[in-house]
């Protein structure tokens, strides 16, 4: 779709008038196998379309009289899932979306289209998506939270689960937030140093409140990844203890049978000994057998081994 931007609105118009109308603002909205068949009218070269064409990670881009901005956006409530690619081009009366369907951009466009964003021009529309972009990440590294602090609750109240599964996957989704907001930090920063003069000065005051929120963002990504190493490591330390009680049951157990195998073994000799002819010796023997494990457990017991 291509927009004419008129008395603030986005009003739908032709491809063609991109190269004839020169001193209007056009707002084009496509898809990544539509892109090859317009490149040359939206001024876009080879490179550039094989890099957004193939490109694989989130970067910006500076040419002459061209910002070129490619993104890999996370499904924030859903991480692990694949990323959707976004890439934008901005020249001085055009910008350009590519994906292959966006919600975010979908309805910062349906805005524009109904004047609910004042004063709009390229430049605003363009913080107005990375700002809808990043509106509700607080709540949802929050989500994170709750869901790191519920891990560690159950860990001290020693419920059964799968710990160990449960942290990886906490890794996982803060490492691979930890690289979007690296990446979409340092695009932001560029944008705001607006080397080509693309933006205009009145929003980039607005982009540097965005570089905040970013920057705000991925050091809470950040704090989150000590948390989560924390819990691994109490983690580890439970499963540390629980072994230790293991042994612990072991060395009680052997050291009970240790006296009953000696004197197994004692009488189990192949010798004429004198108990054999006692009346007594088989009961004898009985008793001594259940009074060391009679005093090996109050032993225990007494030092707190049971």
């Amino acid at each position: 779709m291509v927009y004419v931007l008129e008395n603030d609105i986005l009003q739908s118009d032709k491809m063609e008038s991109i190269t004839t109308n020169n001193n209007k603002l056009f707002v084009v909205v496509i898809k990544f196998d539509e892109l090859k068949s317009v490149s040359d009218i939206l001024n876009i070269n080879e490179k550039l379309l094989y890099d957004c064409m193939n490109g694989r990670t989130s970067k910006f881009e500076s040419y002459e009289g061209l910002d070129y901005i490619s993104l890999k956006i996370p499904i924030i409530n859903n991480v692990l899932k694949q990323s959707k690619k976004v890439s934008m081009f901005l020249q001085k009366n055009v910008l350009v979306f590519i994906s292959d369907g966006n919600d975010i951009l979908e309805e910062v466009i349906s805005k524009s289209k109904t004047g609910e964003i004042k004063g709009l021009n390229l430049s605003k529309l363009l913080y107005a998506f990375f700002d809808k972009l990043t509106f509700e990440d607080t709540y949802h590294i929050e989500e994170l939270e709750y869901e790191i602090a519920a891990l560690e609750e159950g860990l001290m109240t020693s419920k059964n689960d799968n710990y160990l599964k449960k942290i990886i996957m906490l890794r996982k989704k803060l490492l691979k937030l930890k690289r979007y907001y690296e990446r979409l930090l340092n695009i932001a920063e560029s944008i705001e140093e607006n080397d080509n003069g693309l933006i205009d000065k009145k929003i980039i005051r607005y982009f540097r409140m965005f570089t905040n929120r970013i920057n705000r963002l991925y050091q809470n990504v950040n704090n989150l990844r000590d948390y989560v190493t924390q819990v691994r490591e109490a983690y580890q330390a439970q499963v540390d203890i629980n072994q230790n009680q293991l042994m612990r049951l072991f060395t009680v157990v052997t050291t009970i049978f240790l006296p009953l195998t000696l004197i197994v073994g004692w009488y189990g000799m192949n010798f004429n000994m004198p108990e054999y002819g006692w009346s007594y010796g088989y009961p004898f023997v009985i008793s001594i057998s259940v009074s060391v494990v009679v005093l090996c457990g109050v032993w225990f017991k007494k030092n707190k081994w049971l």
